[in-house]
C-alpha cells in the first residue's frame, strides 16, 4: 500500500499542500483532480522525489519513502505532464537507455521494446530524432519508458495529453488491466470524463485541501450531482461556468459594457 500522511509543502510562507491524508491499494486507480494551483503537481513531484516535502510521511509497504527515495524509486513508474526527452536520441537509443538504466534484463529488454514499440505503433519511426515527434508520439515514448522494468508503482501526470482517441481507448484498457494485475496507481489529470470512466477512487484537491474522497458513486449519491463535473463545479469552481462564458461572449460581441 501507497500511504501519504499529512504532506505539506511551503514556499515560503505561501502553504500549497496543507495536511494531505490518502492511501492507494494494490489493485487501486486513485484519480487525483483539482484545478490549476490546486496542489496536484506538488504532490506528483514529492511522490517521485523530484522535490521535498514541508512536512509529513509517505510510506509504501510499511517503509518511510521520505528521506530513502530510492528504493521506492526503483519499483516506481512515472508518466510526466510534459514530455522532456532528448530529442537527438531515436526513440529505440533513449528506450534502449532507459532500459539499461533500469536494469532490465539484457535478455529481454530489446524484444519487449520490439514488442511495445509495434502495439503502440512506434516501430516505423522508432529509429527516427525524437525531435521530429509529435506530442502525441513523444507521450507514447514516455509511457513505454515507464512501464519498461514493470513497475509495481505507477504515477500518472496527464498521461493522455496530445494522444488520439484510438490510443486513449487502449491506453484506458492499459491502465485497467495493470490494475487488475495488482498495480497501484494514481493518476492525476484534468479530464474529468477519464477519470470518471477509469478511477477506483477520487480525490478534489482544491487549495491544498482535500474537498472530496471517495468512490465517484458514492460522491453522485452524497451531492446528488450526476456526474464527476458537476460534482467538481460544486466543490471547486466558485462561479457558475455558463455564466462566465454567456458573460464573455457578450463582452465580444458588444452587447455588454468592459
Amino acid at each position: 500500500m501507497l500511504e501519504v500522511v499529512g504532506l505539506s509543502k511551503k514556499y515560503g510562507h505561501l502553504p500549497v499542500l496543507r495536511g494531505i491524508d490518502f492511501a492507494v491499494q494494490p489493485g487501486e486507480i486513485l484519480g487525483y483532480l483539482g484545478p490549476n494551483g490546486a496542489g496536484k503537481s506538488t504532490t506528483v513531484n514529492i511522490l517521485t522525489g523530484l522535490l521535498p516535502a514541508t512536512s509529513g510521511r509517505i510510506r509504501y509497504r510499511g517503509h518511510e519513502v521520505l528521506g530513502n527515495i530510492r528504493p521506492f524509486q526503483k519499483i516506481l513508474g512515472y508518466v510526466p505532464e510534459n514530455a522532456e526527452v532528448y530529442g537527438h536520441m531515436s526513440a529505440w537509443e533513449y528506450l534502449l537507455l532507459v532500459g539499461r538504466l533500469r536494469r532490465v534484463d539484457a535478455k529481454i529488454l530489446e524484444p519487449r521494446l520490439e514488442r511495445l514499440l509495434a502495439l503502440l505503433r512506434l516501430d516505423y519511426f522508432a529509429h527516427a530524432p525524437i525531435s521530429t515527434f509529435s506530442k502525441g508520439m513523444r507521450q507514447k515514448v514516455l509511457l513505454i519508458a515507464a512501464l519498461l522494468h514493470d513497475p509495481e508503482v505507477i504515477i500518472l501526470d496527464e498521461p493522455l495529453s496530445g494522444l488520439d482517441t484510438a490510443v486513449v481507448l487502449v491506453i484506458r484498457h492499459l491502465i485497467r488491466e495493470l490494475a487488475d494485475r495488482g498495480k497501484t496507481i494514481f493518476f492525476s489529470s484534468h479530464r474529468l470524463d477519464e477519470v470518471e470512466r477509469i478511477c477506483t477512487r477520487v480525490l478534489i484537491l482544491h487549495r491544498g485541501t482535500i474537498v472530496a474522497h471517495d468512490s465517484v458513486a458514492n460522491l453522485r449519491e452524497l451531492m446528488a450531482a450526476p456526474n464527476l463535473e458537476e460534482i467538481f463545479r460544486q466543490l471547486v469552481m466558485q462561479e457558475d461556468p455558463q455564466a462566465t462564458a454567456q458573460a464573455i461572449a457578450a463582452t465580444l460581441t458588444g452587447e455588454a459594457r468592459v
